[in-house]
Formats: structure tokens, C-alpha cells, sequence
């Protein structure tokens, strides 16, 4: 018997390799496929109709971030180019709010260091108080919190163009009824991927949804590679 085994030795263990091969891909074929993130538009994703412009209830399809023109932090003109083919993180703070947005922006900082290496990944901040947050105010503001510019931009601009970029793009703030170009700014981040629509809501006060953010990040990427 044990000569029969050692004739046919190369034979058993081919057919060991095969073995393992075949089932490694009938594993593989039928692990499920984890599926993509969602692509969130104004209509028919389940979002907070408080959070979406009235003028854009109705769009089922095809809701992509607007063209923008803002300046950050160091008094640059901050454009939709500069976010071309990018993955980006967006929220809107105030660099006077003392209540959510200091843990808004610790978060966000917490997402800069993770993504410092990774040059498909950026961050972008819009203040709601524009009359207050001039390009001295953000870069102060910026070097107290450890904005590194090359990863994360904090923008000023047009109160307007502001307004309709939270409410009409990003879909993350609230009307403020007492100003006709007011916000009632949110903890929400978006998540925007490279062709400039919204793929993900996260609170940014809370540190396991900052988790799920990081996650995603990763699911966008991995999609943009298969």
C-alpha cells in the first residue's frame, strides 16, 4: 500500500493544489459582492427635505455639486479644479461657534491625519458667517487647528453662493427663516466623490460615525479601482 502512495505521490499532490484552488474560487464566486455607496440625490433617498432647497425637491437624477469659486484661508481662489478627480470630505462651521464646531473641526482634523498620504483625498470647510470669517480670521483659525493646507481648505465667500452651495449642492443645512440668505448650519459632513456627487451623510460630532466615514473613503476608492 505504501508503495502505491509514494508511486503516485506527485499525482495526490497535484490533486491536493487543485483542490484547494477550486474551492478558493467557489469560495469567491459566491461570496457576496459588498455592495457601492449610495449616490444621494435630492429626491428619493431618504434625505431631510429641511436640509434640501425647495427649487430642488423634485431632482431624482443625475444631482451633482455646483461649480464654485470661494477663497480659503490663505487668500487663494478656490474653484471646483481644484477638486477635480478628488474624493472630498465638505462641512460648513463658523470659526466663532462655540458649540458644535470645535468638535466639528477636531473631527475633521482627526480625517486630515488619516488621509495626509493619500493624494486622491481632500477637505473642504465653508464658513457660514462670511461677513465675520475674513482670510485673516480662517488663517488663524486654521493655524490653531493644524490645517494643512495642501489637504484641507477653509473658504470664505459670497454669503449667497454659500447658502445655495449647502442647500442646493451639499443638501446638509437648514433655512434659517428670520434671513432670506441664512443658514441654520448642521453637524452634517458630505461625502463627494469624483464626479462631484454626494455619496455619504455622517454626523460630525460623533466619533463612530467619523469611523464610518473612514470606511467609506476606502469603499470609494476600492470602486474607483474595480
Amino acid at each position: 500500500m505504501q508503495s502505491f502512495f509514494l508511486k503516485y505521490k506527485t499525482l495526490w499532490i497535484v490533486l491536493a493544489v487543485l483542490s484547494v484552488v477550486i474551492i478558493y474560487l467557489i469560495y469567491g464566486a459566491l461570496k457576496p459582492e459588498e455592495p457601492n455607496l449610495p449616490v444621494y440625490q435630492p429626491k428619493g433617498t431618504g434625505l431631510n427635505t429641511e436640509l434640501v432647497d425647495s427649487t430642488i425637491q423634485h431632482v431624482k437624477k443625475n444631482h451633482t455639486i455646483a461649480d464654485f469659486k470661494l477663497t480659503n484661508q490663505n487668500g487663494k481662489t478656490i474653484t471646483q479644479e481644484d477638486y477635480k478627480d478628488k474624493i472630498y470630505v465638505a462641512d460648513f462651521f463658523f470659526t466663532t461657534c462655540q458649540t458644535i464646531c470645535p468638535i466639528m473641526t477636531d473631527h475633521m482634523a482627526q480625517i486630515q491625519e488619516k488621509i495626509k498620504n493619500n493624494p486622491d483625498v481632500l477637505l473642504l470647510s465653508h464658513t457660514v458667517t462670511p461677513e465675520i470669517d475674513t482670510v485673516a480670521q480662517l488663517k488663524k483659525y486654521a493655524l490653531e487647528k493644524g490645517v494643512d493646507d495642501s489637504k484641507w481648505n477653509l473658504v470664505t465667500g459670497s454669503k449667497i453662493e454659500i447658502y445655495d452651495l449647502a442647500r442646493k449642492s451639499y443638501m446638509v443645512a437648514k433655512e434659517n427663516p428670520d434671513d432670506p440668505y441664512g443658514l441654520v448650519h448642521t453637524e452634517n459632513f458630505a461625502l463627494v466623490d469624483k464626479k462631484r456627487r454626494v455619496r455619504g451623510f455622517y454626523d460630525g460630532t460623533l466619533p463612530e460615525d467619523i469611523d464610518r466615514l473612514l470606511l467609506d473613503i476606502e469603499k470609494l476608492q476600492k470602486e474607483y479601482k474595480d
